[in-house]
């Protein structure tokens, strides 16, 4: 028998775990930016082997399965959990700690979703012809929740951004995608229900990673005829090993991480695997990550492996236009707003590789790592160092907005963040 946090939404009658339903058609949602589940009384959940359903903090067990399980209503207090995890909230770095439940959503090549619903966290089944294993048909996601100094509610960021990215995605990967509002609905459920996974205030955040996939069988190239999307989420961390301490880069001037025309401007899975290779020799070399420059000219500045690059020249701040190599990134454009609104002059334009080894400050933004300051840059065997080993005046005051934003420890202005109590 298993215990665990109140459901979002659990109806009585049934014996498994969904969410609310919803489809494309009957859905309803509220603009409203504060979210409050429905009260109701701790659940006992049953699987319907006789096997421990528990989940180690680091190996997923193989036995668990995308299978329903059985919600038993209970009032006793002695079903109810912790209200937080047991696990080392000082030491959590960044990395997958399986948590309670997920959330499945399937989709025909139509377009019409089913009903979503909370399942528990485990592995998946999918035909070895599914789009997504032949042809990277797949997408995916990250957004962050955090704990207010509460210590009761919630803050998603900007969640709505991630929504329409993944539709501009999906649109160019041909595959159909959730609308915003069953995205964000189904981001809020699988928060609550993993509500004891949310770090402390100041310990961290609720890593969550929505994915869309090619699920259905498919031999010649063409799109999956059945498509599966599903969230789940794990307490991180800060990113890199140095914390928010400076990063060392690399430029890579052979390899590419993106082409025009091709899908560098879209969170397709196949843009990440193209990386490992010179992120791997980079990391083995000493290096934090690799920061790519276009293949065309090799001399503008693109993006590191997995967020965006800014530089700050006389206080005026300086990033990549987005050209459909480099992907739109939400801290990306959140940063440059909270720039604005701070007096900062910021360019979007091409930044050349002479630019970045002259620049006063160097920092790279990203759902993962926030903002994170880069201590040195290395190219063609060059190296230029950036401050004193900490953050710079600029990146430090533009840090210390957003991030008191992100866990509601200043008013929200800008009407970024998402409330769930």
């Amino acid at each position: 028998m298993e215990r665990a946090a109140i459901l979002p939404s659990v109806n009585q009658n049934y014996l498994l775990c969904p969410s609310r339903a919803f489809s494309t058609r009957r859905h309803s949602f509220s603009s409203t930016r504060n979210f409050s589940p429905p009260s109701f009384s701790s659940i006992k959940l049953q699987h319907s082997s006789s096997s421990s359903s528990s989940v180690s903090s680091n190996v997923i067990n193989g036995g668990i399965s995308l299978t329903r399980c059985n919600a038993v209503l209970s009032n006793s207090s002695s079903t109810e959990v912790s209200e937080l995890a047991d696990i080392d909230w000082d030491n959590i770095g960044f990395g997958l700690k399986p948590t309670d439940y997920m959330y499945v959503m399937k989709c025909n090549i139509d377009g019409d979703f089913s009903k979503g619903e909370l399942q528990r966290f485990g592995n998946i089944e999918v035909s070895p012809s599914a789009g997504v294993l032949n042809y990277g048909q797949g997408l995916f996601e990250g957004l962050k929740a955090y704990r207010k100094e509460d210590g009761n509610n919630i803050l998603l960021f900007r969640p709505e951004e991630n929504a329409n990215r993944m539709r501009n995605g999906a649109e160019r990967m041909c595959m159909p995608a959730p609308t915003v509002e069953q995205f964000v609905e189904a981001v809020k459920e699988t928060v609550l229900a993993n509500k004891r996974w949310v770090p402390p205030p100041g310990k961290g955040s609720l890593y969550v990673r929505p994915l869309l996939m090619g699920t259905g069988a498919v031999l010649g190239l063409a799109p999956a005829p059945e498509y599966t999307f599903i969230i789940y989420v794990s307490p991180v961390g800060n990113y890199f090993k140095e914390g928010v301490a400076p990063i060392n880069l690399i430029v890579e001037n052979e390899f590419h991480r993106a082409t025009p025309g091709g899908t560098g401007g879209v969170k397709t899975i196949g843009n990440y695997a193209a990386v490992l290779k010179a992120q791997s020799i980079a990391k083995a070399k000493g290096y934090s990550d690799v920061l790519y420059l276009d293949c065309v000219y090799k001399r503008f500045l693109e993006e590191v492996s997995s967020c965006n690059i800014f530089i700050v020249k006389d206080n005026v701040i300086s990033t990549p236009e987005i050209k459909g190599t480099i992907l739109p990134g939400i801290t990306r454009k959140s940063i440059i707003d909270v720039a604005r609104t701070q007096g900062f002059q910021v360019e979007e334009r091409n930044v050349t590789v002479d630019e970045l080894l002259e620049a006063d400050e160097v920092f790279c933004t990203g759902t993962a790592v926030v903002v994170s300051p880069v201590g040195s840059v290395t190219y063609k065997g060059k190296r230029v160092s950036y401050g004193e080993g900490t953050f710079g005046t600029v990146s430090k005051q533009l840090y210390t907005v957003l991030t008191s934003l992100q866990m509601g420890l200043i008013e929200d202005n800008m009407n970024w963040t998402v409330n769930l109590s």
